[in-house]
């Protein structure tokens, strides 16, 4: 969806388009904004902001909590995965769901390689994880009302109510159109549908599966429209927002390519991570984000950072789903952050000489790299 222009636009035209038919004011129903911050991308969302009847230009030039909140979100969908508020207490129903708009807005203005494939997976990953939690509730038999989502509502939405049918102890069928189209993004040998046995026309898949699918399609109805055309008027109003944001991403050129792992050369902030989470330690998310994306940059795979970082199960399990969302070879938006942000989350830590004069952890590595004789280097997969 391009926009000529978005003055005087309500702010629902920012949104996606309607798959479903429209749902206007009058149906939705007293006490589902929860429902509708949580999961903005809903018809029935899109619905509660055409209700609002904000004027976008108005929205932005307040810079109120609506901005912050989107500004928020694509900083940490870009550099932490996750669009979750770091502290939801702070946010009022209204401005989680004009937060939504906004952060279309910041995306599409970035202009960045990658920034909307990974904003759209953040959204996704951060969506998975609050549908699972109240389908879960619902399974239980708690209590669930108009505030939380159930998993009838989320099949109607995307127009799957007929394409996915309970086969008992936990299992779907999925229409095999349906299974192709969402599982096309999905890379590992599980998901090709020459794995799978095909009965009438339907894919068999687990509640899990079913989830993560889910999370795929939640993921292309976010993208969808992205990257919109905005106007000059609008972009004034974010450029400190935008200025942010590229700071966090874009202000520096790290290298991405290394030919030994060395944790004895790492930088202190990063051997500090690495010790904590050795030692059991539960990482703040940020943290986490950090320490495996560095990881990953200087060359390990998923079983490599798991086995360096000693994680057992539990853990382990958390950390190849945060590497599934990081993985990608083309953009800069899943590297590490830089060292002003390290030290903005607190975690730059133990300076030394060689940190007064970098910008980011791996050129901190490149460099100490480069110092060391080579027979004084340790290659930890050796």
């Amino acid at each position: 969806m391009r926009l000529p222009a978005l003055k005087g636009v309500s702010l629902a035209a920012v949104l996606i388009p309607r798959v479903g038919a429209f749902i206007g004011p009058d149906a939705i129903p007293v006490g589902m904004e929860r429902l509708h911050a949580r999961y903005p991308f809903l018809d029935a969302s899109r619905a509660a902001v055409e209700a609002a009847d904000v004027d976008l230009a108005a929205l932005v030039a307040e810079n109120g909590p609506a901005v912050e909140r989107g500004h928020e979100r694509v900083r940490r969908a870009l550099l932490e995965g996750t669009t979750a508020p770091e502290e939801p207490r702070l946010w009022s129903a209204r401005a989680e769901l004009l937060s939504y708009p906004v952060a279309r807005v910041l995306v599409s203005l970035l202009d960045l390689p990658g920034a909307t494939e990974k904003y759209a997976a953040a959204e996704a990953a951060t969506a998975r994880e609050r549908f699972v939690e109240d389908f879960e509730a619902d399974l239980e038999l708690k209590s669930t009302g108009d505030d939380r989502l159930t998993l009838e509502r989320l099949l109607a939405d995307f127009e799957l109510s007929g394409g996915v049918e309970p086969i008992g102890d936990g299992r779907f069928a999925l229409d095999v159109t349906a299974y192709l189209e969402l599982a096309a993004g999905l890379d590992t040998p599980e998901w090709r549908l020459t794995r799978r046995p095909l009965d009438s026309g339907t894919v068999p898949i687990s509640r899990p599966e079913l989830y993560t699918l889910l999370r795929e399609a939640v993921a292309d109805k976010v993208a969808e429209g992205l990257p919109l055309s905005v106007p000059e008027s609008i972009a004034d109003s974010l450029s400190a927002e935008l200025s942010s944001i590229r700071r966090s991403i874009a202000d520096l050129d790290p290298p991405m390519s290394f030919e030994a792992v060395a944790p004895g050369l790492f930088p202190p902030c990063m051997r500090a991570l690495l010790t904590r989470i050795r030692e059991g330690e539960t990482l703040p998310d940020h943290s986490r984000f950090s320490l495996v994306s560095f990881l990953l940059a200087t060359g390990l795979d998923a079983d490599g950072v798991i086995e360096l970082c000693s994680l057992p199960d539990g853990a382990a399990e958390a950390v190849r789903t945060q590497i599934d969302r990081l993985r990608d070879d083309e953009t800069t938006v899943a590297a590490p952050p830089s060292c002003t942000v390290m030290d903005d989350y607190g975690d730059c830590v133990d300076k030394d000489d060689t940190c007064e004069t970098i910008r980011h952890p791996l050129s901190y590595y490149e460099k100490r790299l480069r110092q060391t004789p080579d027979d004084r280097i340790t290659e930890w997969r050796q």
